[in-house]
């Protein structure tokens, strides 16, 4: 564990003073490290719903499959052939009481557990919209035109199941994730994430207990035209040990996405088609492109 942090941190309690630094961080990056969310977030929040996900994933087999996919991929996903270490658990909306309860009648949460989830999914609900307006006024946009609020919201959770055996192999394959913004709760004691930087090497992103981890997906770079990257990332086994995340992704809105007409002007003309989030999610699955690459086929004639 260490405080030793390769890639921009910015301080959620420091804004305007942060805007230019987040903008770096997201044109440089697509990904940072956040501090002082705990007033949205509290800690001990974090500390009951890691307790609660432990808890769903040590439930039988047999209770987790009913966990089933609303779309291709979001429901229970069990060890494989081909990713053998890796399990997890889908909240397809994180937005309604509906969608939680849902969630927490397919796995026989108990009360409290369904409480700690609604209180999770509603914080960090509060806190992703709140760093996308930071985002949309940090380029000079009005961020009350966009309704972040209104867009698509689910979270993942996830468990490594690593082994002595299993040191030096990976957990999780490259990809970028297809939404906007992803908050990651990640595992305060084991490490293992790495983000590519844009030379195309693998940097470790280290674990820090009272921080999280912020990532930029697919959508953001459509959103900005071009101006925010998205960050491949992948999980190495680097530890003998369990390792559990939460990952909570604003995805987009249900109309249309296009780039902000903020930054599209004729010395910056329009770098992406318009698109759903809901179409470029299956563009990626029927392409079988899980790392980005699947934005090339969304540019314009003339980027």
């Amino acid at each position: 564990m260490s405080n030793k942090c390769n890639i921009p941190v910015i301080d959620l309690q420091d804004f305007p003073n942060q805007s230019s630094k987040l903008i770096a961080a997201c044109e440089d990056w697509g990904c940072f490290r956040l501090l002082n969310y705990q007033q949205v977030l509290p800690e001990t929040l974090m500390i009951e719903m890691k307790t609660v996900v432990i808890a769903l994933f040590d439930l039988p087999v047999e209770i987790k499959r009913r966990n089933i996919d609303v779309i291709a991929g979001g429901g229970y996903v069990a060890p494989s052939p081909k990713i053998p270490l890796y399990e997890a658990l889908g909240l397809h909306d994180m937005t309604s009481r509906s969608g939680v309860d849902d969630f927490c009648a397919q796995l026989d949460a108990s009360p409290h557990q369904r409480d700690t989830i609604m209180r999770y999914a509603e914080a960090v609900h509060g806190l992703i919209v709140d760093i996308g307006k930071k985002l949309a006024e940090s380029l000079g946009v009005k961020s009350e035109n966009i309704g972040f609020e209104n867009w698509t919201c689910r979270a993942r959770l996830n468990k490594y199941h690593f082994t002595p055996q299993s040191v030096g192999t990976t957990g999780g394959p490259m990809h970028t994730d297809s939404g906007f913004l992803t908050i990651l709760q990640d595992d305060e004691g084991v490490g293992g994430l790495e983000v590519m930087n844009k030379s195309g090497d693998f940097v470790p992103v280290d674990p820090w207990p009272g921080t999280l981890l912020v990532n930029l997906g697919d959508m953001a770079p459509v959103w900005s035209n071009g101006r925010f990257c998205n960050v491949r990332h992948r999980v190495q086994c680097k530890d003998a040990n369990t390792r559990v995340s939460i990952a909570s992704f604003l995805l987009g809105p249900e109309e249309i996405l296009e780039p902000l007409p903020e930054l599209v002007d004729d010395d910056h003309p329009r770098v992406f088609v318009p698109t759903t989030y809901e179409d470029y999610r299956k563009l990626r699955f029927s392409s079988k492109l899980h790392a980005g690459e699947a934005l090339a086929l969304l540019h314009t004639t003339s980027s």
